[in-house]
């Protein structure tokens, strides 16, 4: 018997895991639009939103009975949950943020394997390279090098992270596909100023501030900064084009803006007339970094479609619609 053409093809279950936090949010809502997909998305701690599209299911991936459970059926699985914070908790509790995600992550990653997940994509980042003036490339990390000193510890369980990754694309027929992402902003970023990474705390303050804004530092530190729908386009690529077991990638805009300067473009789309503020008591971590995405451009053919000011201007109007204005 012959399947009729116009029959409707199996969805693609995808497994969003935080898809109560910024990236995952951003992932769930964009593969939810897609008529081809189902998407489910794993929350612990944030309580779960209404969105058309999404299922969620609630698990604490630390638990390996839980992990299993939600992992079972499913296609895809894009991990974004994570224990994270700004920089304050990154220089004074380092600890918080190695021993949560390595349990997340191999208990996931084995999950995924012991299933037959047929892709997986992890986002990395990109704290493991060291400073530098000029783009760098996938194979600019040296593993005998010591990292900055702040970020020793994440930079070394991500690394970790990356070969369970690899390892288990060696054994399995899962693939892997590892993103090491620039610092990425848009909507749904976290805005709390004790908590929030660089960018959500810039444009919070900002956005908050009646006279002038208070940065950080001497604002000299550089970062190069991706704009989420950008990421997301990227993972959808990946999902449809890679053809490796395994795969490894930098995702970033290619160039870095320093902090004073994105402070200055944040005030100018915001409209506001404010002054900036230099306190170079409050922790900073003071390096330069931006990255070469070449090789996701040749495999891919991706490459960012989102120039900062215009990622500024519509993280600004998603701001004040959603967040100003409830």
């Amino acid at each position: 018997m012959w399947m009729d053409e116009d029959m409707e093809k199996e969805k693609t279950k995808i497994l969003v895991c935080g898809a109560t936090g910024f990236i995952g949010r951003n992932m769930a809502e964009f593969f939810a639009s897609q008529s081809d997909t189902e998407v489910f998305g794993v929350y612990h701690h944030q309580k779960p939103y209404d969105v058309s599209g999404i299922t969620f299911v609630r698990a604490d991936l630390r638990n390996q009975e839980e992990t299993e459970r939600v992992v079972q059926g499913m296609d895809v699985i894009i991990q974004a949950a994570a224990t994270t914070s700004g920089a304050h908790d990154v220089i004074h509790n380092p600890h918080r943020f190695v021993a949560d995600n390595v349990i997340m992550n191999t208990q996931l990653f084995r999950a995924a394997f012991e299933a037959k997940v047929k892709h997986v994509i992890f986002f990395s980042c990109s704290v493991m390279y060291q400073p530098s003036d000029t783009p760098l490339k996938e194979t600019d990390f040296d593993a005998n090098k010591e990292m900055v000193k702040n970020y020793f510890g994440g930079g070394w369980m991500k690394v970790y992270s990356e070969k369970m990754c690899e390892f288990y694309s060696r054994v399995s027929t899962t693939k892997f596909t590892v993103i090491r992402h620039s610092n990425i902003y848009g909507p749904h970023d976290n805005y709390d100023l004790q908590t929030s990474h660089v960018f959500g705390a810039t444009l919070a303050k900002v956005m908050q501030a009646e006279y002038k804004v208070t940065v950080w530092g001497d604002g000299s530190e550089e970062r190069d900064l991706l704009y989420v729908g950008d990421l997301a386009d990227f993972v959808d690529l990946a999902l449809k084009k890679q053809e490796t077991p395994f795969g490894l990638f930098n995702a970033g805009l290619g160039k870095s803006i320093a902090i004073r300067d994105l402070v200055a473009k944040v005030i100018k789309y915001s409209g506001k007339k404010l002054d900036i503020v230099y306190d170079t008591t409050k922790p900073t971590i003071k390096t330069k970094l931006c990255l070469d995405s070449t090789k996701a451009m040749e495999i891919f053919g991706w490459t960012p479609e989102t120039s900062l000011d215009e990622g500024i201007k519509k993280t600004i109007a998603w701001y004040r619609k959603n967040v100003m204005e409830k």
